[in-house]
């Protein structure tokens, strides 16, 4: 993911998704979500509160019933005088698992405050912010300037490889963290998504040319490539461009060798079929932010979690989208790395409050989540994490990746203190 351009915010109080997250193309889901920001922020200025609700509505409809949409919606009910609507609110968004500081000291929420139902708030909150965790220290590693992203496994030679942001380059380690690298990246940009295909010895990988990062030329901005390298001999062999503006940040293998990546920043996902030397669009813009995308194993359909909106579902022939159900309970957006065993859904969140990595029970037809369980939240070992890798019946997961340190220019900030990123290992929760 393209995390310092896509990270949620606060707006003014609640929060919001970054407006040059994505390029603003006519008819597409970043227009709608760009329109829907300028009415929250101008009716809020204005102190036009009827319009901050019409525009909250809006913003919940367009993200299916996201956290954030429901504290801008119990913001602008509790201006409004209706407080049983926000306090309705708010009792759904501490359901979907999450907290947030502001409803504890924003003037916007001191009349709820004062309300008895605000004490249950409370304490289901601090519940939901609560250390719990499932998972393991599998190794660390011990380069703190590494920043690593991705993760992904070779059975033959035992090895995790993992992808840098700082260093620009991918390494490979195994499980004692004796770490050597396989490549560098060949344009010296940030280096993002990583995926193995054993059966055809190869190892794909993107740089992208993060927008303002300052290690970045401001020539190169917007620029990201899709890397083909040898697994055995780290040799690249393919490099194919993405569209301009592009942030090729996630990806997925199809069992036949197809590559699908998903653009961060441009709302798009494309496939490489093997033997291509282009990108091919699989969506008709319903994304503002989409990013590990999986494919279900009719090979027909992919799940896409869009960082704003939720989890779609991408109908691959039809380029037709459906969205799962929250079923009010469930929070599934700010979802980076996403990934489907059976019939768990495995996702790490580093968008939700807290940021946690969650275990969802789909049905048996993969149509809906039915119940879900917390791997791991708010631990001293979690931090920012990003992505992870199924091995058999234990989920691998980057923890402590060491996003939250930089700006958004790509500089570690003042005051921070980077320590070592760790390997999380976890039994995968079962049905």
């Amino acid at each position: 993911m393209i995390r310092t351009l896509c990270r949620f915010s606060k707006f003014p109080l609640i929060l919001f998704f970054a407006l040059h997250c994505a390029a603003q193309t006519a008819g597409t889901a970043t227009e709608q979500h760009n329109r829907i920001y300028k009415s929250l922020h101008d009716s809020h200025a204005a102190g036009d509160w009827a319009a901050n609700l019409r525009a909250a509505k809006d913003f919940k409809a367009f993200t299916h019933g996201a956290p954030n949409s429901l504290l801008e919606a119990a913001r602008a009910d509790v201006h409004l005088g209706d407080l049983m609507a926000a306090m309705s609110e708010l009792q759904q968004f501490v359901r979907m698992g999450q907290a947030n500081d502001i409803l504890l000291t924003s003037p916007d929420f001191a009349t709820l405050r004062q309300q008895p139902e605000f004490t249950d708030i409370a304490k289901r909150m601090k519940d939901n912010a609560s250390p719990s965790t499932l998972a393991t220290v599998a190794f660390t590693l011990k380069d703190t300037d590494l920043l690593p992203e991705d993760i992904d496994y070779d059975l033959t030679s035992k090895r995790f490889f993992i992808t840098s942001v700082l260093e620009k380059r991918i390494i490979s380690a195994d499980a004692q963290d004796v770490a050597r690298d396989f490549a560098r990246s060949p344009n010296h940009w940030p280096m993002l998504a990583i995926k193995i295909d054993a059966t055809h010895n190869k190892l794909w990988a993107t740089e992208v040319a993060l927008q303002d990062f300052s290690s970045v030329p401001k020539k190169d901005w917007g620029r990201s490539t899709l890397l083909c390298f040898d697994l055995k001999t780290a040799k690249l062999l393919a490099r194919v461009e993405g569209p301009h503006g592009s942030a090729l940040g996630d990806m997925t293998l199809s069992p036949a060798g197809d590559v699908i990546v998903s653009d961060g920043a441009g709302g798009g996902v494309y496939r490489l079929p093997v033997g291509a030397k282009t990108l091919q669009r699989l969506d008709n813009g319903d994304f503002v932010s989409p990013q590990t995308p999986v494919l279900l194993p009719d090979g027909n359909r992919l799940f896409v979690p869009d960082y704003a909106r939720g989890i779609g579902v991408l109908d691959i022939a039809t380029k037709q989208v459906t969205w799962l159900s929250l079923d009010g309970r469930f929070a599934i957006i700010g979802t980076d790395g996403l990934y489907l065993d059976h019939q768990t859904l495995l996702a790490v969140q580093n968008g939700t409050s807290p940021e946690r990595v969650t275990a969802f029970t789909m049905d048996a037809a993969l149509t809906k989540i039915v119940a879900e369980k917390t791997i791991e939240r708010a631990t001293a070992t979690l931090g920012d994490p990003t992505h992870g890798v199924v091995l058999g019946p234990d989920f691998y997961y980057i923890a402590n990746s060491g996003w939250n340190t930089l700006d958004d220019h790509g500089a570690t900030t003042p005051t921070a203190k980077r320590t070592p990123a760790q390997i999380m290992r976890t039994p995968i929760p079962t049905p």
